[in-house]
């Protein structure tokens, strides 16, 4: 193959992924108690997505005082439950959306007589930014859509056999403009 197809083939190649695969949200805010706060991410459909969260204890070297715990929930654009977590300091989540549109995870603090706050860093990746997901997925909680892959595999495959035959018919093209030419050249 000559350097100008693979240069083609790679180019498609990370064309593709790149469209395919592609958002990466890290976080870090204030939460007052009382409060909710929730944040949504257009995830489309069969795209892997994990998450992870964790509240920052006000007293760094201290236990997490108990009025800092929240309650934590992400749903699907048609309200199917995906992670629930109650009264809790850190977690993690992971699914592959079945539906395309607008997950949410939000989280509340209880009301507390004399406010606080809480600080909750959130890590959300969806996509191949998820690579590290096999840390939060546990076998069983994520479905591997083998349709998905395989259509792209294939993709690939024809292009590359779409462009061989392009770069193949390319130089039988040449070879006989160059034999022509040649051949002008005898005669005269």
């Amino acid at each position: 193959m000559s350097g100008s197809l693979l240069l083609t083939i790679n180019l498609l190649a990370i064309l593709s992924l790149g469209v395919i695969f592609n958002v990466a949200h890290s976080l870090r805010y204030d939460l007052q108690s009382g409060t909710s706060k929730c944040i949504s991410e257009e995830i489309k459909s069969n795209a892997m997505s994990v998450g992870k969260y964790t509240v920052i204890s006000p007293n760094e070297g201290f236990p997490l005082p108990d009025s800092h715990r929240v309650t934590v929930r992400v749903n699907s654009p048609h309200g199917n439950n995906y992670h629930f977590g109650d009264h809790v300091e850190a977690g993690n989540f992971a699914f592959t959306a079945a539906e395309s549109g607008g997950y949410t995870a939000c989280f509340w603090t209880p009301d507390h007589k004399v406010p606080v706050t809480v600080t909750i860093e959130f890590d959300w990746r969806t996509g191949v930014a998820a690579k590290d997901w096999s840390n939060v997925a546990k076998k069983g909680q994520v479905e591997f859509n083998d349709n998905f892959v395989s259509s792209h595999i294939s993709w690939l495959k024809h292009s590359i056999l779409f462009f061989s035959m392009e770069k193949i018919l390319a130089n039988k093209a040449s070879a006989k403009f160059s034999i022509g030419c040649v051949d002008k050249l005898w005669l005269q």
